[in-house]
């Protein structure tokens, strides 16, 4: 019977306790939080109640239902998006409208354009995915505004090219093999064209639209139901909402600005219903005078006179004058001439017609727990502190919302086992997690090669033979 020596019982020690440490590192990774962030644009808060939504309902008495979210101004699809991801209001992002223009840069972006691709627009501001890959993890993005963007130099880790043709249920698919993938992602993004295609066609009271909300019920329960199947719904942390809401619009509510100014005296930068208007060279009075009491549907500001609580005015895109009109108008150059929605946004953010909802599942989340009222820049913070990640400065506030969270505190979860922790833990721990695989991989290593030396030399000195009787045979064949 061999004994085994004190110096080879102490490598068995350290190596015991390394290789703890290099599991406690892959768990960390495996069982980081996850969150997937879920947009149907354009899903006004209230469309929940006009049919029957089952799977809207399952979610919400899982986990928890904000009544309304209040949106940025403008309630545009670009801007809400990137507060969404960025925790920022438009005159601090850059993203003022989806279609603007930079003097500085002499350059127009616009949704029906290139320019949408060129980072000089999205590089005021840090995006989540790029904040969550620069610490380290990674993300993955389907159809969400600007993720097909290299922003500061970044793409996210995986994302898909927008394409309006790819199903919903194709989307779905592609995330979760993103969550599942070898090396998993930690936060998605998932975006859908509906119900705004449809609201601003068809307008809000339009039955069909009914039909359209009652199929995003439907695609939200396949979502459910692929999470599910993939092992993922109890790990992740779901969280749906919108842009903004819609509100109905009619030919009889046009405001004509060829009744007021001469189209030769300004550029019309962006135009319903907030109207970004860039006078000519010495034409800037003349404009203003002329277009500030035309209509009493109709408030035109100079740029510098902007209400503070747009949170609006500080940003070069932003032009010097601005029209916005009443809910439900719309402003033209004229009637016969210029887009016209029977359903749109854009208003004023303070209108619940233009604000949405949000709803959210998941080990961080309360169960069956309902908030009044949210601020849209909140949900940045809120997903940094699940995440476990260091937020860049932002308009948001966590505290605001710290109430729909479990005890206030970051859940990691594994299979049937939940494990409460804390930010700072999570921080410390998670961050560096390939760091402790990667350095505990190393030690493993080289305190087997030692290990294994060690027990060679020991049974070798039980056996009384010298190295170089060992060697002498070796040698001479």
């Amino acid at each position: 019977m061999s004994i085994m020596t004190p110096h080879i019982r102490q490598m068995c020690l350290c190596y015991f306790a390394i290789t703890l440490t290099l599991t406690e590192a892959i768990s960390l990774q495996l069982n980081q939080p996850k969150v997937l962030l879920v947009s149907f644009d354009g899903f006004r808060w209230d469309y929940i109640h006009r049919v029957p939504m089952p799977r809207f309902k399952y979610v919400m008495e899982n986990g928890i239902h904000v009544n309304r979210v209040t949106n940025i101004f403008i309630t545009k699809t670009y801007p809400n998006h990137y507060t969404l991801v960025t925790g920022l209001y438009a005159e601090n992002h850059g993203i003022v409208a989806n279609k603007m223009y930079d003097q500085d840069l002499n350059k127009t972006f616009s949704m029906d354009g290139m320019d949408i691709f060129d980072p000089v627009w999205w590089d005021e501001a840090y995006p989540l995915w790029v904040t969550n890959q620069i610490q380290g993890h990674k993300s993955g993005a389907v159809m969400w505004p600007g993720t097909d963007v290299q922003i500061h130099g970044m793409y996210p880790t995986h994302y898909m090219i927008y394409n309006i043709s790819v199903p919903f249920e194709d989307r779905v698919t592609q995330l979760i093999d993103w969550f599942r993938g070898k090396e998993p992602v930690n936060f998605g993004l998932l975006y859908w064209e509906e119900p705004d295609q449809t609201g601003h066609e068809f307008g809000t009271d339009n039955p069909f639209l009914d039909k359209v909300i009652a199929d995003i019920d439907l695609k939200l329960g396949y979502l459910v139901e692929q999470l599910q199947k993939a092992g993922l719904w109890n790990t992740i942390n779901l969280i749906v909402t919108s842009d903004h809401g819609m509100t109905l619009c009619s030919r009889d509510r046009i405001i004509e600005l060829d009744l007021y100014i001469d189209r030769d005296l300004y550029t019309w930068i962006d135009f319903t219903p907030v109207s970004a208007i860039l006078p000519k060279e010495g034409k800037y009075y003349e404009i203003y005078h002329a277009l500030v009491n035309a209509h009493p549907n109709m408030t035109v500001y100079k740029k510098e006179d902007i209400p503070d609580h747009f949170r609006y005015k500080h940003n070069k895109r932003i032009q010097p004058i601005i029209a916005v009109a009443d809910e439900g108008w719309t402003i033209n150059q004229n009637k016969t001439t210029g887009k016209f929605n029977l359903g749109d946004h854009g208003y004023d953010n303070t209108i619940n017609s233009m604000q949405p909802l949000l709803i959210a599942h998941g080990p961080a989340f309360k169960k069956n727990f309902t908030k009044e009222i949210m601020d849209i820049v909140d949900v940045y913070p809120l997903i940094c502190h699940i995440l476990g990640i260091v937020p860049m400065s932002n308009n948001g506030t966590l505290n605001n919302v710290r109430e729909l969270l479990v005890d206030g505190k970051m859940i990691a979860t594994e299979s049937s086992v939940v494990d409460i922790v804390s930010q700072g833990e999570i921080n410390t721990r998670g961050s560096y997690a390939w760091l402790g695989i990667l350095l505990g991989s190393v030690l493993v290593v080289c305190f087997l090669i030692v290990f294994v030396q060690q027990v060679t030399k020991s049974q070798m000195s039980g056996l009384n033979i010298h190295q170089g009787e060992m060697s002498q045979p070796l040698l001479s064949r």
